[in-house]
């Protein structure tokens, strides 16, 4: 398996019993709406995500990822990084970014595959907490990265499409078995 900062490719075994979804199911391509109403249903989603996210070992969890189409990822940098923080962020944007850095990518919905994939090396995104505080963060390293992807799942875009032609041809037997998996969850 693949290591990025002590972030391994996902491991299927972890993730069967999850409620994940799998690549193949159409809701991970879904653009999530924005969040108009911060009320006792959104705060306990988001603590289930932060909840599934842990039990699958996962960074970071994007709303599309458990079957919901609200835009709210939840980020927990602890596993990799020294600072190691949690973000539950309502209608994310990415304001601002510079640089660029390749590295190998996994995702809770690819469970046992990675890629390099080539993002900005820093991000400011603003977003809304849970109590309705409009905020801005500034971010680099596993941070940036985590915010970078869990974005691009609201925006019903996948770690993947990042990837080269010959990568996802490498890739089209798991990537077909995860299909196919998702069809029978």
């Amino acid at each position: 398996m693949l290591d990025f900062q002590g972030l391994s490719c996902y491991n299927l075994s972890n993730m069967e019993k999850s409620k994940i979804k799998l690549y193949g199911d159409p809701v991970l391509r879904k653009k999530a709406q924005p969040v108009k109403k911060i009320d006792d249903r959104i705060r306990t989603e988001a603590a289930k995500m932060l909840e599934i996210m842990r039990k699958a070992r996962g960074v970071g969890l994007a709303a599309n990822q458990v079957g919901l189409l609200d835009r709210l990822c939840v980020i927990d940098t602890n596993r990799g990084d020294t600072k190691g923080e949690i973000y539950t962020l309502l209608n994310p944007v990415i304001i601002r970014n510079e640089g660029k850095l390749k590295v190998e990518e996994g995702c809770l919905s690819f469970p046992e595959l990675c890629g390099e994939v080539e993002r900005p090396a820093y991000v400011r995104v603003r977003a809304v907490d849970l109590e309705g505080r409009e905020f801005e963060a500034d971010a680099e390293g596993l941070l940036a990265r985590a915010l970078q992807h869990e974005i691009d799942h609201l925006d019903g875009v996948l770690f993947i499409d990042y990837l080269s032609f010959a990568k996802k041809l490498l890739m089209k037997k798991e990537l077909d078995a995860l299909k196919k998996l998702s069809k029978k969850r």
